[in-house]
């Protein structure tokens, strides 16, 4: 079996299988799906470790491009300030030496101050993770949904809020104006239960057409 289910009863990505029979799925759901999947390549499984460097990462990339996300990371990881512990002990100086904003910085400590119970996420249902996340200051619906794609493992969540996702469905769907969060979140029930997959190969399908990566 490609996928399977853990304690909340939700389908989870696990391997390549799962990527190759959610997109079977979607190519035979929707036919522009099967021409981007053409376009793109092979689709990356792209799972993470969950814990609270990955959130912290996630707050890192917020209305970043890619690139100046990876290089305010790599200048937290070799100032070895990646965990809650070391944002803890950091002056502010310290972190906006890295590249945080003032605002970042303040979400960074609000995640250290949430002492949230990761194991207890990854048996929580996607709802569940969402609205435990987004009480705390600085994460948003986007940031949630990219560590229960990325670091959670689930199936079938989307990023609406993701401009390289609305710009790939614009161009994908020809569509004359890329479509808000709200006109986004209700077109990709369609794709339920692989939007966590949609959510990939849409990644991959706007890295060929506009030669940059859309998501850390």
């Amino acid at each position: 079996m490609a996928t399977k289910f853990t304690n909340n009863s939700e389908r989870h990505i696990f391997s390549e299988a799962c990527i190759a029979e959610g997109l079977s799925w979607l190519g035979q759901a929707e036919a522009k799906f099967a021409d981007a999947a053409t376009l793109a390549g092979p689709i990356a499984l792209r799972l993470r470790e969950d814990g609270f460097s990955r959130l912290l990462g996630a707050i890192v990339s917020q209305q970043l491009s890619v690139a100046s996300a990876d290089a305010i990371w790599n200048r937290l990881k070799s100032s070895y300030m990646t965990t809650a512990e070391a944002i803890e002990k950091a002056r502010d100086e310290d972190l906006r030496s890295c590249g945080l904003s003032r605002q970042k910085i303040r979400y960074a400590r609000a995640l250290c101050a949430a002492n949230l119970d990761y194991a207890a996420l990854r048996d929580a249902s996607t709802d569940e993770v969402v609205k435990t996340l987004v009480k705390i200051s600085g994460i948003g619906a986007w940031t949630a949904e990219i560590y229960a794609i990325f670091s959670l493992g689930r199936a079938d969540v989307f990023a609406p809020g993701d401009l390289a996702l609305q710009e790939a469905v614009k161009i994908l769907f020809d569509l004359e104006h890329r479509p808000t969060e709200k006109q986004l979140r209700i077109m990709a029930e369609k794709w339920s239960p692989w939007r966590a997959v949609a959510a990939r190969l849409l990644w991959a399908y706007y890295k060929q057409v506009k030669s940059r990566e859309g998501v850390r």
